[in-house]
């Protein structure tokens, strides 16, 4: 039994008919939950220890460390039966996603403290903590989640490139990072299209035969 498959047995029983369909996103999950480890373990020791004064530097090297983890546990476990883009393609559209679902966990938290005005002296400290907490570990994690693993199911690791290994070897030859991957995506579309669109008989066709008045000839 995988570990997966042994996290989803260990799961209520009214969710796991869910999970037992949705293998990737509980890898995805679990990929996440261990990268958030990694992230806290990292910026605590820095934090502790040799980057005391310098908080946020401590911050940067382990979001980065984080996220190198998080590529390669998802590249390698989370969608495995997925993708074959030629590697730095594959390595910038992953980073460049992670990089948009960063910015979208911060619209809870400008949203709470912005527009909603949790903050002090409005309100008490307890109720802005409470609302950063909601918004930015929560409500901002969920909400990146949820893009980050859209964007990599359709992006990053497509399943169009198992499908047509020509389309990967196409990528590896012609190189545009984000862009090929719309532009893949698009000639796959047209590739897999099965729908003809009706045509009406043009003047030409009428032309050459297409009348629907039969043709009389004389005979004497």
């Amino acid at each position: 039994m995988s570990f997966a498959d042994a996290t989803i047995a260990r799961l209520p029983r009214f969710v796991r008919p869910f999970a037992e369909r949705h293998h990737e996103l509980i890898k995805f999950a679990i990929v996440g939950a261990t990268t958030f480890v990694i992230d806290s373990a990292i910026f605590y020791t820095l934090k502790l220890t040799v980057l005391e004064p310098k908080p946020v530097t401590a911050k940067i090297i382990a979001g980065i460390v984080a996220v190198i983890a998080s590529y390669i546990l998802n590249r390698e476990w989370s969608f495995q039966n997925r993708g074959g883009r030629e590697r730095h393609h594959e390595a910038l559209l992953f980073f460049a996603f992670s990089g948009v679902g960063v910015l979208l966990s911060m619209l809870p938290l400008y949203f709470s403290s912005y527009v909603l005005g949790l903050r002090v002296p409005e309100v008490s400290l307890t109720v802005e903590n409470i609302a950063d907490f909601i918004s930015a570990y929560i409500l901002g994690n969920l909400l990146q989640m949820a893009f980050r693993f859209w964007a990599f199911r359709r992006w990053v690791f497509p399943d169009e490139f198992v499908d047509n290994p020509e389309l990967a070897l196409e990528s590896t030859f012609t190189g545009g990072g984000i862009a090929e991957a719309f532009e893949d995506h698009a000639e796959h579309q047209r590739q897999t299209s099965t729908v003809t669109p009706l045509r009406r008989p043009g003047r030409r066709n009428r032309q050459l035969g297409d009348s629907s008045e039969p043709r009389v000839s004389k005979t004497s």
